[in-house]
């Protein structure tokens, strides 16, 4: 057989086993469903944004006294954020250049996580800013019960006639980290355990990212939450719709052998 041949073959073989098994998904799609009640009851039904935001919030001072550190500012929001998006950048170049030039070394299945996280790195905060943009939440300090000139409004609730759009829901800065849950398909299908071992790891980074801003009064907890739920989202999506392609290659290659 020639070695062309025996390398669609091999192709065909990799591609043949899901990033994850359908119940799998199925699984952490109800898991997501019922996370996003929760958040919503949370941020609907109970104070406990109001509450964290309080406790980092100086009422003497009327100040977030972490609002201008150099941690949470120059570390957390100029410094890191540019490393993120610089590694975003690098593995959108990377994906370009081999759909152009294809690496040999990657292979068919190499190649379809590729896509997954290059996708997931344009996909997650494009559309988490994206719902920013139109969404009326204010950040803890536009409030007047921090200083702010805005009155809180819960989540879905009904707005003043003056009040101007917050467009801070859900946390833009911590979706710049959380696109890095989709490394977890370097470990599928083969290692379930140490992917799920990864994208949590992902996630507490996320949420890690988020928190320092929520030090600076500048997003609720529930912010960053809806962050991390979009992200999830998005890559369960996007593992999705891989396993999808991987059936239509298999079809196509099985149609080609015989």
């Amino acid at each position: 057989m020639p070695a062309s041949a025996v390398r669609e073959v091999a192709a065909g073989h990799a591609l043949q086993e899901p990033l994850l098994p359908a119940r799998t998904i199925r699984r952490l799609a109800a898991m997501l469903a019922a996370a996003a009640l929760a958040i919503l009851w949370v941020g609907r039904c109970t104070d406990l944004d109001l509450a964290l935001a309080d406790m980092v919030f100086d009422a003497r001072s009327g100040i977030f006294p972490w609002r201008d550190a150099w941690l949470t500012v120059t570390f957390n929001h100029i410094i890191l954020k540019w490393l993120l998006t610089l590694l975003a950048a690098g593995t959108i170049g990377y994906a370009v250049i081999d759909a152009c030039h294809p690496h040999a070394g990657l292979g068919a299945s190499g190649r379809l996580r590729l896509r997954v996280v290059t996708l997931s790195a344009i996909l997650v905060p494009a559309v988490t800013s994206a719902l920013k943009q139109i969404s009326a939440s204010h950040c803890p300090w536009d409030l007047l019960r921090y200083g702010g000139a805005q009155p809180y409004v819960r989540l879905f609730g009904a707005f003043p006639a003056d009040a101007m759009p917050g467009q801070c829901l859900p946390a833009g800065h911590a979706s710049s980290a959380l696109w890095l849950v989709a490394l977890a398909v370097c470990w599928l299908p083969a290692r379930p355990s140490m992917a799920a071992r990864a994208a949590l790891l992902a996630i507490a980074f996320g949420a890690l990212v988020g928190y320092l801003q929520q030090l600076r009064g500048a997003h609720f907890m529930t912010h960053t939450l809806w962050s991390i739920w979009i992200a999830c989202a998005i890559v369960l999506a996007l593992i999705a719709s891989a396993n999808a392609e991987r059936r239509r290659f298999c079809s196509a290659r099985t149609g080609w052998m015989a």
